[in-house]
């Protein structure tokens, strides 16, 4: 039996990209196979397209790494998914060995396998992996919606409350609003009620984010974004700096910080090769922390958060599956506010 997927097939460019009929994915013992409703395009997405390099896979690959969906198939002793349940995905598969698996720190294992990276991913009718990957969807998202929690808000989560240990009475400086991980930060933060100051080259997309509840605003074209944030803070500068951009913000990220303060990042979109800028972290006593995805635990607080909440991801726009590459030149454009989804019929 076959169903409708994206896949590449080599590396290079849109040409390599391919929509058609691929192998119905078995279901081990253990696994749940998950009807998938949507997906979301992210980052790795046009880099797995682009090059792949240093990310180990076979080809074709099924592209994706998150979804949403119904529960097809389980096993019958399964006692928390039941076929025909909303259900959100995590994309990361550990191997519940290694030592960082061992000490529950999951999304450090080493032989880490990610949906759309290193094993058949979520540009599909259906996708098979592991139980603990499959989670029940929380109540009055749309499939579009949640599939958005399980990259983007998730990173976000663990940034802000795991690693910078945002607190509700301090500020966060989130560079690069219109993306969905620095949506997903806009929102988290302002929800725990603190202060947000983000920065973008394109007024338009201020605006919006203002219109959210950023608390300023700052263009990274037209301003010098140290001098702004310094000036937004009365010359005090903020407690956490999210950045996903990395060499072309850096110097201004490390100079809006406060004293004692913590920059987070998860991305190197413009090089990751920044300067180093020693003596302000050590006379300043920074803390620069290193991220990426996050724990079960993490995503089973981040999803009871959102049912409580009442938080919506921002969809910027959605395909259809087989529109994948106005969905890729739509998110490598750049000029999204949101996430860039695929609806999967």
């Amino acid at each position: 039996m076959n169903m409708q997927a994206v896949w590449i097939n080599g590396h290079g460019g849109n040409e390599v990209v391919a929509f058609g009929e691929r192998p119905l994915p078995a279901r081990p013992p253990g696994h749940v196979r998950v009807r998938l409703h949507a997906a979301t395009v992210n980052r790795v997405d046009l880099y797995m397209r682009d090059s792949g390099a240093g990310i180990t896979h076979q080809l074709p690959q099924i592209m994706g790494l998150d979804g949403a969906g119904t529960v097809d198939e389980v096993d019958a002793d399964e006692t928390l998914l039941r076929p025909g349940q909303p259900v959100v995905l995590h994309p990361g598969i550990g191997c519940g060995r290694c030592e960082f698996c061992q000490r529950g720190e999951g999304v450090l294992c080493v032989h880490m396998r990610l949906l759309g990276e290193h094993r058949d991913g979520t540009f599909a009718q259906y996708v098979s992996l592991p139980a603990g990957n499959v989670f029940p969807m929380p109540v009055g998202l749309s499939f579009t919606e949640a599939a958005a929690l399980g990259v983007n808000h998730l990173t976000a989560w663990r940034m802000l409350f795991t690693k910078a240990q945002l607190k509700h009475w301090e500020t966060v400086l989130v560079f690069g609003i219109g993306g969905g991980v620095s949506l997903a930060a806009l929102q988290l933060a302002k929800l725990t009620g603190a202060r947000v100051i983000v920065t973008s080259r394109d007024d338009a997309k201020l605006e919006r984010a203002l219109a959210m509840g950023a608390d300023h605003a700052i263009n990274g074209r037209t301003q010098d974004v140290a001098k702004a944030v310094l000036a937004a803070t009365g010359g005090r500068g903020v407690d956490v700096v999210f950045e996903n951009v990395g060499e072309a913000v850096w110097a201004s990220a490390m100079k809006s910080l406060v004293r004692g303060g913590r920059l987070v990042t998860c991305g190197a979109t413009t090089g990751d090769q920044p300067p180093a800028d020693l003596r302000r972290i050590f006379i300043r006593q920074l803390q620069i922390l290193g991220s990426t995805l996050g724990e079960f635990k993490e995503f089973r607080d981040l999803l009871a958060f959102v049912q409580r909440s009442g938080l919506r991801p921002v969809i910027d726009s959605t395909y259809p599956l087989e529109q994948v590459h106005a969905a890729l030149d739509r998110l490598e454009s750049g000029a999204q506010f949101g996430k860039v989804a695929l609806r999967i019929d």
